[in-house]
């Protein structure tokens, strides 16, 4: 309050110091009609408003932070249509599993019916891409799940016996009916080639050609699991 005091009685008290400097310029500024004189304490009101001002308000408008800690791979939720996933599920070695991909207004659903029956046991949706995540650690991911554990698997460029693209896997528990968010790290990826664990194969973070959802945890039944995003993490 000392200090906006101050500045208006700098400004008020100013035609005083300028008549003490020029009678000309102080004869004009008195001489000059009422509402032009307003022009001339209008630096004086608009340095008290602005000091009257919170320091907060000046920086209303600014935008809230943007997260840069991540890069966005999928957002299912949004306005664009997201590329179609494919399911593949243990029929191809004669199980009765299904699994499929529907898009929805809350999230990509992978959702099915999981069967032990015919040595079967298995249900994914993928699809191909072109990531080169070599900047990041590991991926993030929001999901609704069912209380089940989930497989997030990827493909580079490691090969199994010179033909079968080796599988990195991570493993990521749900919660029933609740949305979390989950980190799976590329450090921790195992190496996997139809259900056999392998070693000795690198994961190229730079070189990612598929992504895919699987379940697998040996317990028939239904399921579903909901996935909102899917963000690259530091």
């Amino acid at each position: 309050m000392i200090r906006q005091l101050s500045v208006v009685k700098l400004w008020l008290f100013l035609p005083t110091f300028v008549a003490k400097r020029s009678e000309e310029r102080y004869e004009l500024l008195m001489t000059t009609p009422y509402a032009c004189k307003i022009y001339f304490y209008l630096p004086a009101l608009a340095v008290l408003l602005l000091l009257s001002k919170s320091p907060t308000d000046a920086f209303d408008n600014v935008p809230e932070k943007i997260d840069t800690d991540m890069k966005v791979l999928f957002e299912f939720t949004g306005a664009d249509p997201s590329p179609e996933w494919s399911a593949t599920n243990d029929t191809v070695m004669g199980g009765v599993s299904k699994g499929k991909a529907e898009l929805t207004k809350e999230g990509m659903d992978f959702s099915g019916h999981l069967s032990l029956e015919n040595n079967g046991g298995f249900a994914s949706v993928h699809m191909g891409v072109e990531f080169d995540l070599s900047d990041y650690s590991g991926i993030r991911l929001k999901v609704l799940g069912d209380g089940r554990v989930y497989q997030l698997r990827f493909e580079s460029n490691a090969i199994h016996r010179q033909r079968w693209p080796v599988s990195f896997r991570g493993d990521f528990e749900t919660v029933d009916g609740e949305w979390t968010e989950v980190f799976i790290s590329f450090s921790e990826l195992s190496q996997t080639w139809r259900g056999s664990r392998l070693a000795g194969h690198n994961f190229s973070k730079d070189d990612i050609r598929r992504i895919a959802f699987m379940l697998a945890d040996g317990h028939a039944g239904e399921f579903t699991l909901k996935v909102a995003w899917i963000h690259a993490a530091y």
